[in-house]
Parts: structure tokens; sequence; C-alpha cells
């Protein structure tokens, strides 16, 4: 894990890949919860029977459960320390090139695209791209934006 020791430590670090997260499984109960959360219920995710017919041979994550895997694995991959907090502040770009069988595992990279200082601190653009084990292309590229609190 990278750490950063406050925000000017941060801005040193454009242009560099920060490292991966560890492993972690996607598994049929993970994918029941999200679905139930957020009533997106399609059979391709929640009905194994069925999917096993479909075009993935089996269920399949919702792209936003790998989208909101994010800070639980960015958690993995860098944290800074010396401020008074991040804030979430959107996403400017999410692509979902390749979907997440239930049953594989994922890890997250993380690359620092800009950074940029506001009155109360900075906003940093961080790609992560979310890799499936195994697998050629991965599973998320989405370039997300904090806020980092003095």
């Amino acid at each position: 894990m990278r750490v950063f020791n406050g925000i000017d430590d941060v801005e040193s670090a454009v242009g560099e890949h920060l490292g991966y997260s560890e492993w972690f499984p996607v598994t049929q109960e993970r994918v029941d919860k999200f679905a139930d959360a957020t009533e997106d219920r399609q059979w391709i995710h929640v009905d194994p029977e069925r999917a096993a017919q479909g075009p993935y041979g089996g269920t399949i994550a919702h792209g936003y459960l790998t989208l909101s895997l994010l800070p639980v694995l960015g958690a993995q991959v860098m944290r800074v320390d010396g401020i008074a907090m991040t804030v979430n502040y959107g996403t400017n770009k999410v692509r979902f090139p390749e979907p997440v069988k239930v049953g594989s595992s994922v890890r997250a990279g993380a690359e620092v695209l800009s950074f940029e200082r506001t009155l109360k601190g900075a906003t940093v653009v961080v790609r992560y791209t979310i890799e499936i084990e195994g697998a050629t292309k991965p599973a998320l590229v989405a370039e997300t934006v904090r806020l980092l609190v003095a």
C-alpha cells in the first residue's frame, strides 16, 4: 500500500502507478445482496440455472457492484495521512469492458492522473482498473475524483 504523508506528497505522485489491492472474491451471495439493495434482480445476476444457459455460462456481477468495490479495494492501494478527510467527489469516466463472472476474483490497480489545489485542500483524479484474475480485459476502468481536505 502506498501511504502519502499529506497533500503535498500526493501531488508528487501524478503519473505514477501506485500498485494493486489484494484479490477479492465475487460470490453469488454478494451479488444477491447487491441485487436486493438495488432492486436490480435481472436473471443474468441472480438466477444461476437460467444464467448457465445464457451468454456467459453463469451469473455475473452487476457493473455497479464492481464499481462499488472501489472503496474497499482502493483503501488497500493508497491512503493519505495528515489530512482531515477524503471525500468522494465523483467520477469522470466509467467503463465495464468485461463482465465479472460469479466465482472469480478481482483486484484494483490505481494511477494518479491529476492533482489540483483548492481552497480547502486538493482534488485528485485517480484511475482505477479492476482486473479479473486470469482474464485479458479488465472488468472496470474508472476515473474517480477525490477531494482531499486539509
